[in-house]
This record gives C-alpha cells, structure tokens and sequence, in this order.
C-alpha cells in the first residue's frame, strides 16, 4: 500500500510538472521572453529606409551603406587597448566611456561603440576583427541626398537617446530616427520594421545555430516610399536667391494646398548632418544664435504681415455691407487718429478700393476698419466679428499641417485688448494699426501664402501639407482634400483681386511684372522694431510680397519675406516673380533681374546692429 502509494504521489508530481511545462512552452510562451535568457543572442538586420522623391518622381533622399561597430560588453575578452583605438580612429578615453555606458544599457545586449564607419574604413577593420572577441561590425544605411537643399522641409536623422529608449520599446540602442521635418513626421512609414535573427549559445558562450531552427526569426521590411509635393527645381531656385538673405518663402498650389516649396534663409546642406561628423555640424549649426540656419523661418517666424493683409480687411467690409467697391475715402497723405496724422506714401486724393489697394493707401483702410467697427453697438461685438472673419482664412493657428514644427502666428481678440488696455478702455481707433497689417498682428509665411491661395481660390482653401502619397496605395489623409471655407462670399473676391492684379499694372509693383504671365499680388513694408542692451530700436523694415498667379486659373500662390529688405517690392517683390516665372514657364527671361537678385546679399544690414551703423527707416509703412 505504501509503495503504491509513492508510486501515485511520483507519477502525479510529474505529470504535473510536464502539464506546467507544456502550458509554459505552448500557451504562455512570448519571444520578448528571450530578451531574459542569457544562451539566446538577437542579430538585428535593419532594412533601408524609404525613399523620398519630389512631386515629379525626381529622387531627394535615397541611402548609402554605413557600418556600425558593435559590443556585447560581457563578451569582451582582454584586448590591445590602444592598438583596436587606433583601428577605429578613437583615444583610450573615449573608449572606456562608450565600454561602460554599454554596460550600464546592457552587459549582455549589443551597443553600438563606433558609429558609421566609412567603407574604407570598415574593409582595414573587417580583416581583423576575429582578434577582437566581442566586438562585431553591422551593416545599416544612412540617407544620401541628391540635392543641397531643403534641409528644413525633409529634416535629418540621429541615434536614439535615452528618452527614446525609455519611451518606445521598438528601438534599441543605436538605432536612427527621425528628428526633424519629413523624417520625423513619417518616421513609423519610412523606417520600416527591423527583422531579428536568433542564436542558441552552449555552455561555453559558443554561437551554436539559430534558435529554434529560425521559427522565431523575422525578415526586415523596406521603409515605405514617399512622394512629396515640393518641387525640387523650384526649391533649389528659391534657396539660390536667398543667398546672403534672411527670410522665409513659401509657395502653395492653390487648387490643392500642396506645398510647392518651403524656403528658409539661410539654411544648410542635409548631407552635413550625415555620417561621423553630424555631431560637430550639428553643433556648429545649432550655436551659431546670430543667422540661426536651423530656425525654420518658413514656419516659426511670425512678423506682422504688413499691407497683404489689407486686402483681408476689404473682405470683411465688404461681406459686412459697410463698404461697396465704389466707396470712397479721402487721403489726406496720411489718416488722423484724434489730432495725430498717421501718415502714407500713395499721394493723397480720393480712393476707391481698386485704387486704394494698388497704391496700398493707409488712410482707405482705416477708414474701412472703422466702419465694420461702428457698425456694432459695443467693440466686444465689432471685434469678435472681425476676429471671426480674419481666422477663418487660416490665421492666429497652427493650420493642421502634416509638419512637426510651426507657430499659431496671432490674431488678437477682445480678451487680449482688455487685458492689455482694461476692458472698455479701447476702441477702433486704438487698434487702427490693424487696419494696415501691423500693431498685434503676426502671421507666419506659411500662413501668409495659404491666405494668399485662399483669395486665388475666391474663397477657400486646402490644408497645407507636403506629402503627396505614400507607397503604392497613394492615399493621404483626407483632411488636406476637404476644402475650408472662410467666411466671405465669393462674390466680394472679384474687386480685391482686381486691386491686387493692378498692384503689377499701374501701382507699387509695377517694376516687377512678367511678360505674358497675369499675376495679382500685393506689397508690404512691415516696421523692424529690436531691442539692443536693452533699448527699443527702429532696424531697417522688412520687405514683405504675397502673390498668385496666373489670376484666372491660379498655378502657385506664395508668399515672400525679406528680414531687412526695404520696402516691399525691392527685394521681396523681385524674388517672388522669379519663383513665379520659374514654376509656370520652367525659365527665367529677365536675366539681369536674376543675376542682381542672385548675387544681391544684406549682410551689410544683419551687421548693423553689432557695428552701430545707421539703418534704413521708411518714412511710411505700406
């Protein structure tokens, strides 16, 4: 009885553990499970990332081979110290650095030691490498660019940090992500997935075949392709002219929001945030606070827009009713706000809107502004109408773009005027630099060029955004092809754009035209107020330029802005009907404009500040 009795308790002790082992193995088994099995090693094999082409199938950024040296910190055997530096190009100090920050990420989990070695450099090293137990080189790719611009639009990428780690379980140490623009916004599609080999170690720390005869081993899938919208030629042409100029330029097609090109001056080559020297040029970059070439103007500067945005307040009286085409308001070189003359440089006379857009007349617009005012029994009312209207063209936020980066620009409303005025303590006249684009106004290029195609389109637009499709299914989301709506009928555009069509015909931009191109523009001249050991100071104005073109059957709106580039035709206004004859004819007929403009550079102004020269002030903002 008792033997019989061993013999149940025995045969049950084993069955149950065979049931334990078999549920382990079958039901609860998880591949992260070998992460904590020391006698199992992961190779990752990294795919390239995808490519990036431009809206006409022309290659931007493609890959090239880079290799990697690895160390597994538990597997190190001792070793030449100095003679293995002098393989990688590395000191001693550095060495023992990168050795224990592996060994504090993992001692028995790869890092990288020495990132993307040349392949000259890796064919010396990969001979010897055998001697090196430990160590290991792995292949991956870096980007390749096959042009030296729009650094600011496809961004660039670097080596996972700490906080990547810690937030993403998909990355491991030394791995690249994306950063910045294109490469940061589809990070997840261009990356692509890593695929993992796994290998049984004996009792000896020897490889000894994959784990599980490769069952669990993964391919790697190739980033996905992307098409963008900006127009490569066209960049690199607007970059070009930025040369020796500060500024942002964006360009929009009308019909779809598809960013044509997305400039910012001054910029840098995308190639020199490659390979082992990214580090120093990123930081040579990043430092340099005076021009800031990593500062994407395009998008984060956010001066007042200056007279284009007169052409939004013309709008809104006239769907307000308190203006009509015809209506007219005498200048009296300038507009009184209590005793005080406001001035303006149109001449003086009576203005009708078409004239009183072309000469870009500041007493007009006052007059305008303070009629939708007076319309409304109290300011609070007056003012949220405006507001409303002037928002709905994409102003005073962030737009929705497919970009990581940007600025809301500003719109003031009520709430910001009580608080800096006292509530009932303001009033239109107080507010009257609205009426010409200045005061509390600020809007971003990109925000400038989207009001722009908003007007070309007579009354909506489209998202912006720079991904055109991804892969092979060519989708994208669906909120860049739903048209917005602001709030002005499309029977009001007609006289707006024919003001701003004669700005190139008879008024402030009529140097400027293209021959058998009709275009429709308007000129700013925005004030440049800084403040240098502590003292507001008047710098030269900004030159400011929104345009469409051609006016029936708008192609590219776009908008142009110039830091310390004199009023808004000389530089800005220049460099816009470039861009404008660059994208619809494909070449450029006024040759001597192209080469001033090409070699033309205000340096001369960013250095006044630091040298106490005298600057450039417009008597008059238009």
């Amino acid at each position: 009885m008792k033997k019989l009795l061993l013999s149940s308790i025995i045969v049950i002790i084993g069955f149950t553990f065979i049931g334990r082992l078999s549920y382990l193995q079958l039901f609860r088994f998880s591949p992260d499970q070998i992460l904590d099995d020391p006698a199992i090693k992961k190779i990752y094999d990294y795919p390239e990332r995808g490519y990036i082409y431009d809206r006409n199938g022309e290659l931007m950024v493609g890959n090239q081979p880079a290799y990697d040296v690895m160390v597994i910190p538990r597997e190190v055997k001792p070793l030449d110290t100095l003679e293995f530096c002098g393989l990688l190009g590395i000191d001693k100090a550095t060495f023992i650095s990168k050795m224990e920050k592996a060994r504090v990420y993992s001692p028995r989990l790869p890092s990288v030691l020495v990132p993307q070695l040349s392949k000259e450099d890796y064919a010396t090293l990969q001979e010897k490498m055998r001697h090196y137990v430990g160590f290991y080189i792995q292949k991956r790719s870096l980007r390749y660019y096959t042009t030296n611009s729009a650094a600011n639009v496809l961004g660039y990428i670097s080596e996972v940090n700490e906080w990547d780690l810690q937030n993403n379980p998909y990355y491991v140490a030394g791995e690249l992500k994306g950063r910045t623009g294109i490469e940061k916004q589809y990070e997840e599609a261009l990356r692509g997935r890593k695929g993992v080999k796994h290998i049984q170690k004996d009792r000896f720390n020897r490889d000894i075949g994959p784990y599980k005869d490769g069952r669990l081993d993964t391919l790697p899938q190739q980033g996905t392709e992307i098409h963008i919208t900006l127009d490569k030629k066209l960049q690199e042409y607007g970059e070009k002219l930025m040369h020796g100029k500060r500024g942002g330029i964006v360009a929009i097609e009308p019909k779809s929001g598809e960013i044509l090109a997305m400039i910012s001056g001054p910029t840098y080559d995308p190639s020199l945030l490659v390979g082992r020297e990214r580090s120093k040029n990123y930081s040579k970059l990043h430092y340099d606070t005076i021009s800031k070439p990593t500062w994407d103007r395009s998008i984060l500067a956010e001066p007042s827009p200056g007279s284009p945005f007169k052409t939004l307040n013309a709008l809104a009286a006239l769907q307000e009713g308190v203006i009509d085409p015809t209506t007219k308001f005498r200048c009296y070189h300038g507009f009184y706000v209590g005793n005080t003359l406001r001035g303006c440089h149109c001449g003086g006379g009576v203005r009708d809107m078409n004239s009183g857009i072309y000469q870009s007349c500041n007493a007009y617009f006052a007059g305008t502004f303070r009629r939708l005012f007076d319309k409304y029994p109290t300011t609070d009312e007056a003012m949220d109408v405006w507001e409303k209207h002037m928002k709905s063209f994409g102003l005073g936020n962030y737009l929705g773009t497919d970009l990581p980066t940007g600025r809301p620009g500003r719109i003031p409303d009520k709430d910001f005027y009580d608080k800096w005025y006292g509530d009932g303590r303001w009033a239109a006249s107080t507010i009257i630099s609205n009426a010409i684009g200045q005061g509390e106004i600020a809007a971003t290029p990109l925000q400038l060029a989207n009001m722009t195609a908003a007007i070309a389109n007579r009354g909506y637009y489209y998202i912006p955004h720079v991904i055109k499709n991804m892969g092979s299914s060519g989708t994208i989301d669906p909120k860049y092809t739903e048209p917005n709506y602001t709030t002005i009928d499309r029977k009001h555009f007609d006289p707006v754009i024919q003001g701003m069509a004669n700005v190139y015909k008879y008024g402030t931009a009529r140097w400027v035209q293209i021959p058998d191109v009709e275009i429709a523009g308007k000129t700013g001249t925005v004030e440049n107020f800084v403040r240098v050991d502590g003292e507001r100071m008047q710098l030269t104005d900004h030159s400011v330029f929104v345009a469409f073109a051609p006016v029936e059957n708008p192609q590219i709106a776009l908008a142009v802005y110039i830091e310390n580039g004199y009023y808004g035709a000389r530089y800005a206004g220049h460099i816009a009907s470039l861009l404008i004859e660059k994208y619809i004819k494909g070449e450029i007929t006024r040759k001597d404009l192209e080469k001033r403009m090409l070699e033309k550079t205000l340096e001369h102004e960013y250095a006044k500040p630091y040298s106490g020269e005298p600057f450039k002030i417009n008597e008059y903002v238009w």
